[in-house]
């Protein structure tokens, strides 16, 4: 799938000015449907991210507003969030074809401070020069998404963890 520009100008302008995107997604009051969830429990949602760079790129947060990924959780806390990761990351392989999952936190204090995960596959045969950071990097484009695709994939994702 081709990539489209994306700018990153207005979107650190709008990360700067507005309250926490996992907040607002997880109170119900955020801007866009495009982050359809796909899964949560007491502690946790997962939801497919706004700009993708890859399909099936889905962030994994625990509902708390935390902002370090040892500091803030204790042990138990962390296994539990890493079992939502897991199986995120097992139900997009399952609905996608995945030569690797790439799983990170990223975010920082200035920006998106609220502790995420990534859960990115890689599709096969896309060049090793266009692999790992440069497929992540929206600064290289993002996918053409629209409301239709997020749900139509946030159902084939929900129904693949309801199986797991």
């Amino acid at each position: 799938m081709q990539r489209i520009p994306f700018d990153i100008d207005e979107y650190e302008r709008r990360v700067h000015t507005r309250p926490c995107f996992v907040c607002a997604i997880v109170a119900g009051t955020h801007d866009s449907d495009l982050e359809q969830i796909i899964a949560e429990d007491d502690e946790h949602i997962a939801f497919l991210v706004r700009y993708p760079t890859l399909i099936g790129h889905a962030l994994v947060a625990p509902k708390q507003h935390r902002e370090h990924v040892v500091r803030d959780l204790d042990d138990e806390a962390y296994q539990r969030l890493m079992r939502m990761v897991y199986r995120v990351a097992r139900a997009v392989e399952t609905v996608l074809p995945t030569e690797r999952m790439y799983v990170m936190s990223l975010g920082s204090q200035q920006g998106n401070s609220h502790l995420h995960w990534h859960v990115a596959p890689l599709p096969p045969g896309v060049p090793y020069r266009e692999q790992q950071f440069h497929a992540l990097m929206s600064e290289n484009g993002v996918l053409p998404w629209t409301l239709a695709d997020a749900a139509r994939l946030a159902g084939q994702l929900r129904a693949a963890l309801a199986d797991s």
